[in-house]
């Protein structure tokens, strides 16, 4: 990281230095929120938990506390630096489906967890060089984090009726990244919910999933069948309502009319490799595992594994 050919004004704060800097870096926003424990927001979380809304995903049970308290994280915390990196690229679905699968945007590229969580870490030792005694910790989807309501809190966007965090000038294609900081940085002010009264993500879902406004239910959600379900064999509602979702699901997105605006990423990685939006059911179903983890080296595909993939082609 060569930090010396930056210019930086000697009355520019911390703040504007790090928002100036991760623009450089391909970072849409950037947003302070100061460190407090979020009791609202995580008992809304709990009762999103009783109701079973988190399927078998069972690690989100776990470490309530710290998702409350980020000080338990890092006890110093004065400040968390809140950041978006858009993902969306120039690229479509083809017309014509027959035989092939769609995988949902944020997939399309390498692992943004790698990706974006360098780029947090290159912010750190920016940082550190205008204050050598600042702690600093980066999250990317990695931690114990309750993510989308510090993007709240920061003003980085409203959550939608679809659950997903939305900025009037960009929509919601992308990555929030977390830097938890000791550092007492001046923080913004949330921004107003805009949604109004559309209610297009609640009523695009073909398995209504979104099931209370900001509440999805992972049991009926496309995305959660096709990544994180261990089952077998997909259920029969998921099975007639998957229009050719393989990987994901972007429709609750796709009819946003914030994404309108949504801007072309900076972040070539992100582009679909091959430049192929879709899988084909043949290609997968004369994959061996051996090439089912070298086709998809540092992709979020591997994630379903071939046995999930082919699940969901119901090969």
């Amino acid at each position: 990281m060569n930090l010396g050919k930056i210019q930086y004004s000697i009355n520019m704060n911390l703040k504007q230095k790090i928002i100036q800097y991760a623009k450089t870096l391909g970072f849409n926003d950037v947003k302070i929120a100061k460190s407090q424990i979020l009791t609202d927001e995580v008992n809304r979380y709990k009762q999103w938990i009783a109701s079973g809304f988190n399927a078998d995903m069972h690690w989100m049970e776990r470490n309530i506390d710290k998702r409350a308290d980020i000080r338990l994280i890092l006890p110093e915390a004065k400040s968390i630096i809140v950041t978006s990196f858009s993902y969306f690229t120039n690229y479509y679905y083809p017309v014509n489906l027959d035989g092939l699968g769609k995988i949902s945007r944020y997939a399309w590229g390498d692992d943004y967890h790698e990706i974006i969580l360098y780029k947090l870490k290159q912010i750190e030792d920016f940082i550190r060089l205008y204050n050598e005694n600042s702690l600093l910790k980066s999250y990317v989807d990695t931690g114990p984090i309750l993510e989308r309501q510090w993007a709240i809190k920061s003003g980085l966007g409203w959550q939608g009726k679809n659950g997903m965090i939305i900025n009037p000038k960009y929509g919601s294609y992308f990555f929030i990244g977390i830097i938890i900081t000791n550092l007492d940085l001046e923080p913004d002010t949330p921004i107003k919910d805009m949604c109004g009264s559309c209610y297009k993500c609640m009523e695009a879902c073909p398995t209504n999933a979104i099931v209370h406004q900001k509440v999805v239910d992972s049991s009926k959600c496309l995305s959660y069948w096709t990544i994180e379900s261990k089952e077998d064999n997909l259920p029969d509602d998921i099975k007639n309502n998957q229009n050719n979702w393989v990987f994901g699901c972007d429709i609750c997105q796709e009819v946003c009319p914030w994404n309108r605006f949504a801007k072309l990423t900076s972040e070539l990685n992100f582009s679909p490799r091959n430049g192929e939006t879709t899988l084909s059911k043949d290609f997968v179903n004369y994959l061996s595992e051996e090439e089912f983890y070298k086709r998809f080296r540092k992709s979020l595909i591997k994630r379903a594994k071939l046995k999930g993939l082919k699940r969901n082609f119901q090969l």
